[in-house]
């Protein structure tokens, strides 16, 4: 993609905003990314939406490959199917409007009340079943007090997913399929070894959902991750449970973490409101057994500049990356815009530091504050002996190539 600073309509800032303590909206404000609204609510501009959706596009692929239909379902809905499930007095987080026809609507909070009546049109006997559907939508919840930004936000982005089964039986073996995708998911944002499947209490779903927590000194919940398994258990019931679930270990060590995902066995919870049944091979009815799946990707992001920075700003893994080389020229040059095009021709996404107003010191520290993987820094010294400064973000060492090798060391470093 075609990228140059000095096109870019949004700039850094120096000073750190006063009316926010946590890292990552701080940092992401400075840098750029997104842009604060209100309390809880941002948006979010053309770095900070290129990291989203590359988030947004790993989640698809490995929801996708568990056979996850992707819709896209209204933030606009109505009462009456909150009372079917006798939510609308009950669910205090939700956002509530009058309509100009004078009945009463929800900011989409989550989407059960709406996928449920959905899969219902659709399903009329086993031979339906089973199937499941998500979406990567906008949520609306009333938080009473919005903090640590995009951890916890009243308009934030989620995957939703929700499955449908004949059986309690074809629900666990579906289950154990998004437990892994969920895994793959966090490996793949950089976040697989410090991330947890962790057991926290099912409510009124069943005895146990699953959190997937990452272990962060900016987590707001405590967390026990068992030393013998990959897994932990949430304080809410360490009390209870002395053993682990997943293994039966019983040494944990205590931990700060941010929840990222989670996941519930519904069963008829939403089913049997709204009536929604299928017919076995017998012609004999039963309730539909249902599976929810949430991922919150703009709380990932959040997440991952809390896990992934250092003194200077954020260290963006590659595969998210809002570009993957950040190339400075301390002067204008025809040599500059050639390797420029030749990165893009090659395939790398390119942000292109143009601006010639800015000193060096600036653009080096806009760059480390961005975090892009690949800082290139052509300056006059180095372009007389036809050589390019490489840094990698990560790391403090600098290397200088021969600009006809660059290709070949940013195809091995990436």
């Amino acid at each position: 993609m075609y990228m140059k600073q000095s096109f870019l309509f949004t700039k850094t800032i120096k000073e750190i905003p006063k009316d926010e303590t946590s890292y990552n909206a701080q940092t992401l404000m400075r840098a750029g990314f997104v842009d604060k609204v209100g309390a809880g609510i941002y948006t979010f501009l053309p770095l900070g939406l290129r990291v989203l959706n590359k988030i947004n596009n790993i989640i698809r692929e490995e929801i996708n490959a568990v056979g996850g239909q992707e819709v896209l379902m209204p933030a606009l809905t109505p009462k009456e199917v909150w009372q079917t499930t006798d939510r609308w007095e009950n669910f205090d987080a939700l956002f509530k409007l009058a309509g100009s026809d004078d009945k009463e609507y929800a900011m989409g909070a989550t989407h059960e009340e709406i996928v449920t009546p959905l899969a219902q049109k659709f399903t009329l006997s086993y031979r339906d079943l089973p199937f499941a559907i998500y979406q990567i939508q906008t949520k609306f919840r009333n938080e009473k007090r919005a903090k640590a930004g995009l951890l916890r936000g009243r308009e934030f982005s989620m995957k939703d997913l929700y499955s449908f089964h004949v059986s309690q039986e074809d629900l666990d073996i579906y289950y154990k399929k998004v437990k892994q995708a969920y895994f793959n998911i966090y490996k793949r944002l950089g976040l697989g070894e410090i991330t947890y499947l962790t057991y926290s209490s099912g409510g009124a779903f069943s005895k146990y959902s699953h959190e997937f927590q990452t272990i962060c000194p900016a987590g707001e919940d405590l967390i026990y991750v068992c030393q013998k398994c990959h897994s932990a258990i949430n304080k809410e019931i360490i009390e209870e449970q002395k053993d682990c679930p997943e293994c039966g270990g019983h040494d944990f060590k205590e931990e700060k973490a941010i929840e990222v995902g989670n996941i519930f066995k519904l069963g008829t919870k939403f089913s049997k409101p709204f009536g929604f049944q299928y017919k076995d091979q017998l012609g004999e009815v039963g309730d539909i057994i249902m599976g929810c799946y949430g991922m919150g990707p703009s709380r990932i992001l959040g997440t991952i500049v809390e896990v992934y920075h250092d003194e200077r700003g954020i260290v963006w893994p590659e595969n998210i990356a809002p570009f993957s080389v950040h190339l400075i020229s301390l002067k204008q040059n025809e040599e500059a815009e050639k390797i420029y095009q030749n990165l893009i021709s090659s395939g790398f996404e390119v942000l292109y530091d143009d601006r010639d107003e800015i000193s060096a010191g600036e653009k080096f520290a806009d760059a480390d504050l961005i975090g892009c993987p690949v800082r290139l820094v052509l300056s006059p010294k180095t372009l007389s002996e036809n050589k390019i400064e490489i840094k990698l973000r990560k790391k403090d060492e600098i290397e200088i190539v021969g600009i006809g090798d660059l290709l070949t060391h940013l195809k091995n470093k990436l």
